[in-house]
């Protein structure tokens, strides 16, 4: 009977023991879940702001003054050598920047140049007075018009660029003379070729009646037996020459520069 009492106490207290084991954990789950509920928040939060957008990037300056940073250049490069005395300027686009055997070719002949690729002839009549007056050039050897043809332009617009130039030119430097090299044949422009050759023909007429200025036709030997521009005078972009293409042209540019030479010491 007493071993009987003992076992039920044993059992109330086990049971009591079980019951408040249980209320502590109780109690710790809800604090645990009333601490996560603070943490977290309130969904009438603010959102996060989004990052600053980055700031849009400026366009790139239409016109000449795209080519600034070319010409500085080149103002640069005059400052730290400049050019001799009566110096010949060649002037224009990329096939005058690309002619990087310019000073050999024509030794002794104290030629000068300043190409920018890409332009065209309003290009460098907005830039005479940066990239010519400053030479005092005794002759100019100008090179542009297929870059303009190519943004179409006509071969009037073309004749009256070049005009503009001379014009530009011609007051401050009244006894250079001014070449025009004819605009060349590139396969890759061979749609174009009928209104350089009108162009040409136009800018020929004006040299031959005006004092001081003068024609190179380049552009006839740079054609073959069928007319067509001949494709082994070029780079493989078959528009800008190589060394067999400017080695055609050295004697008649040269040529051209003492007929020059000649005419300015009468």
């Amino acid at each position: 009977m007493e071993s009987l009492r003992r076992t039920r106490r044993w059992a109330m207290n086990l049971a009591l023991v079980a019951v408040a084991v249980a209320a502590l954990v109780a109690v710790a789950v809800a604090a645990l879940v009333a601490g996560a509920g603070a943490a977290a928040p309130a969904d009438t939060a603010s959102p996060a702001k989004p990052a600053a957008e980055a700031a849009p990037k400026p366009a790139s300056p239409a016109g000449p003054e795209r080519w600034e940073s070319r010409v500085q250049a080149h103002e640069k490069a005059a400052e730290a050598s400049p050019p001799p005395p009566d110096a010949i300027l060649f002037v224009g686009s990329s096939t005058v920047r690309m002619w990087k055997s310019l000073q050999d070719d024509f030794k002794p002949l104290p030629v000068v140049g300043r190409g920018v690729g890409g332009c065209n002839i309003p290009d460098m009549v907005h830039y005479a007075e940066r990239l010519v007056l400053p030479v005092r050039p005794s002759q100019v050897v100008f090179y542009a018009g297929d870059n303009d043809l190519a943004g179409k332009r006509t071969a009037e617009q073309v004749l009256a660029d070049f005009q503009a130039f001379v014009a530009k030119v011609r007051p401050a430097l009244p006894r250079t003379v001014i070449h025009f090299i004819a605009i060349k044949p590139s396969p890759s422009r061979a749609a174009l070729w009928d209104e350089a050759k009108k162009a040409n023909a136009l800018v020929r007429e004006y040299a031959a009646a005006a004092p001081g200025l003068g024609y190179i036709d380049t552009a006839t030997p740079m054609l073959g037996p069928d007319g067509k521009p001949r494709p082994e005078l070029f780079l493989k972009d078959m528009l800008h020459l190589n060394r067999e293409g400017y080695d055609l042209w050295v004697p008649i540019v040269r040529a051209a520069l003492e007929k020059g030479a000649a005419g300015a010491a009468k």
